[in-house]
């Protein structure tokens, strides 16, 4: 493994029994993160992004959904055969993770200031009560929430969206971790406080020297913010580049299709979308 490879998935699988039988979700998925980089995984709804990010922290649904194959070594250490109570050690510490929707995330019934000091009480205990406590606001400054002292002592719903999910990015930089998944962070939010939400994000990657897993399906944050990018369609990783040759030439047709869906200034509006044959012998994993 080279020395700055953080992260390294190879060959991932991963299945979920149903009502119908188990279906495979991930068919051998691969890619590296790098120390310091941002990796863009990008793909249609359905195409395995999140459980890719889900296997990755353990966090998959039991008894149904399990890593069938593959690794994912973290600094060599493979995350798949971790014992539960070490992987438990690791999460929110090492590996941290803002998920999609940061009302659902967050406990209702408890403040925003006893959330972050859970976190710190699992991983820092090394901390007292009031070390934690101005760990907390600490990081509520950190992360530009106005009236901290206030908002320590709020519940989730009396926040905006917006400031839930920076309580969320809080909590998972209290322990300063080595790598940030970022699943969909900013889907619900408008794009005034999406474009916030994502400089703050680049901004604590520059301090902190962490890398990020950004997952996405839009192509537009991909070209903003991340340095490689992996395409994923139908559990696998069908294109797997640096930003800029992703977007001067891309070699798989999906890419392409996905990059022929971004609006541009120059098009006319109302014009329909050209799809163009996709060769299935070359690509046959659009057959059917």
């Amino acid at each position: 493994m080279q020395d700055d490879i953080i992260l390294s998935v190879r060959d991932l699988e991963t299945e979920f029994t149903t009502d119908d039988g188990v279906v495979k979700i991930l068919h051998g998925v691969t890619f590296d993160v790098r120390k310091g980089r941002t990796l863009g995984i990008v793909g249609e709804s359905g195409c395995g992004k999140s459980v890719t990010s889900m296997s990755i922290m353990g966090l998959l649904p039991k008894p149904y959904g399990r890593v069938v194959g593959g690794q994912i070594l973290y600094r060599g250490t493979d995350l798949v055969t971790l014992p539960a109570e070490e992987m438990y050690a690791m999460r929110g510490d090492r590996i941290s993770m803002i998920f999609q929707d940061p009302m659902t995330a967050l406990n209702p019934v408890h403040t925003v200031g006893r959330q972050i000091n859970e976190v710190l009480e699992l991983h820092r205990p090394d901390l007292d009560k009031a070390q934690r406590d101005e760990y907390s606001l600490d990081m509520l400054k950190k992360v530009k929430i106005p009236m901290p002292e206030k908002r320590l002592k709020e519940y989730p719903h009396n926040l905006s969206g917006g400031m839930r999910q920076r309580v969320m990015i809080a909590m998972a930089l209290a322990c300063k971790p080595d790598i940030l998944i970022c699943d969909e962070p900013t889907t619900a939010l408008d794009v005034t406080v999406q474009a916030s939400i994502l400089e703050l994000i680049d901004e604590l990657q520059e301090e902190t020297g962490m890398s990020v897993i950004f997952i996405t399906h839009d192509l537009g944050v991909v070209a903003e913010i991340c340095d490689d990018v992996a395409v994923m369609y139908g559990g696998k990783v069908v294109e797997y580049a640096d930003i800029f040759d992703l977007f001067d030439s891309p070699k798989h047709p999906y890419t392409e299709r996905l990059m022929g869906l971004m609006p541009s200034l120059d098009s006319q509006p109302k014009q329909p979308i050209e799809i163009k044959p996709i060769d299935t012998t070359l690509f046959p994993e659009f057959k059917g």
